[in-house]
């Protein structure tokens, strides 16, 4: 006596369903958790300091060079900055030109950098005189030397 289980066969397809409803049960949870360390990954890689700007105007094509008769010259050096002759501090700076500048407030104010002179130096000569109220401000070109005392 043979006994045969009678067991209804199972179609291919009826397995491929029920995988596909499988998968598609995907969790949220891991790309939620994925955008909130990226965005406090962003949140304390970014900066939010204060930053403003300090306007230089280029001069237009075809126009001359800016009148030098009567401006001021800074000069930012490897050893310091000078100002009329003499090497001052940036509080010193600062106090002679806003004095310089009481007489005739449209007096321009030219810095002119040496060579190696690091590009942060010049910016902070020129963010320094910017907030003391120059409005003709300008940027020379490099000098030819770094120049010491």
């Amino acid at each position: 006596m043979t006994t045969t289980t009678a067991t209804t066969p199972r179609s291919f397809s009826a397995g491929l369903r029920a995988a596909r409803r499988r998968r598609s049960l995907i969790s949220l949870t891991p790309l939620i958790d994925v955008v909130f360390i990226l965005l406090l990954f962003f949140m304390l890689a970014s900066s939010f300091l204060d930053l403003h700007s300090i306007v230089l105007d280029a001069p237009a094509e075809g126009s001359g060079a800016p009148a030098v008769e009567g401006a001021l010259l800074v000069d930012v050096r490897l050893d310091g900055v000078r100002f009329a002759g003499q090497y001052v501090g940036m509080e010193e700076l600062v106090q002679r030109v806003r004095i310089a500048l009481a007489d005739t407030p449209d007096r321009r104010v030219l810095v002119r950098p040496a060579e190696r002179v690091k590009l942060q130096d010049t910016v902070r000569i020129l963010d320094a005189l910017s907030a003391a109220g120059v409005k003709q401000l300008s940027l020379m070109e490099t000098a030819p030397s770094g120049g010491g005392r």
